[in-house]
């Protein structure tokens, strides 16, 4: 028989357990990170890339990722395993996201195991503001909203394997949007820093721009090249 005492003590780690469980599903961010990437930087690395098993992707920036962040740089992750993905959750924006959120990860594949990674790591710290349709939906609105191929080349800066400066790039999104963005670089076989993703600041419904509370470091030089893809 267990102790009146034991008892009480046993129901109150239930309670706290079941309590951590609810914090951890219904995880709190103070904004998102929407990350665009070029596919020509992804590539253009002692990695490379595959093409997606649909063919080559467009030339243009692809979408990455809508990712939870905290103003001080931390970020919460896989906050509900019991809401994994599910393919059948965006059957109807497919094609879609074939086009504006490639993979590019070797070996080639559809696209469902990058999705999956993106919802399962950050679109479940979001799901109390979106759930996985309106998650993958946000981030297409978003892309369309920034267009930044568009917005670049109205500037001059276009890519054909040339290096604009830093300066230039940020100026171009700033005036588009009427917000900094955060800039990431990498390196191409040859040793150039080139141009690779652009971060953007959302507020916490992952539909309204916002100036960055923080701004991701992004190694970048104060010339850069776009390469070609």
């Amino acid at each position: 028989m267990i102790k009146s005492s034991s008892l009480v003590f046993l129901l109150s780690q239930i309670f706290v357990f079941q309590q951590l469980a609810v914090l951890c599903v219904s995880q709190d961010f103070d904004f998102f990170y929407f990350v665009q990437q070029w596919p020509g930087s992804y590539c253009d690395t002692k990695q490379s890339c595959c093409y997606p098993t649909t063919g080559k992707p467009v030339a243009d920036f692809g979408i990455h990722g809508l990712w939870p962040n905290y103003n001080d740089g931390s970020y919460p992750s896989n906050c509900d395993n019991s809401n994994q993905f599910d393919p059948s959750s965006i059957s109807s924006i497919k094609r879609q996201m074939q086009s504006e959120w490639p993979t590019l990860a070797c070996p080639s594949g559809d696209g469902n195991k990058f999705w999956g990674h993106e919802w399962n790591k950050h679109g479940t710290c979001s799901e109390d503001v979106l759930d996985q349709p309106g998650y993958f939906q946000a981030a297409l609105k978003l892309k369309q909203q920034t267009n930044l191929l568009n917005v670049l080349q109205n500037a001059g800066i276009n890519p054909d394997g040339k290096f604009y400066s830093l300066t230039s790039i940020t100026k171009a999104i700033r005036d588009s949007t009427g917000f900094t963005p955060g800039l990431e670089c990498n390196v191409d076989e040859s040793g150039n820093t080139q141009l690779y993703q652009i971060y953007i600041c959302v507020d916490t419904s992952g539909t309204n721009l916002i100036e960055c509370p923080l701004l991701p470091r992004g190694k970048c030089s104060s010339r850069i090249e776009f390469p070609i893809f």
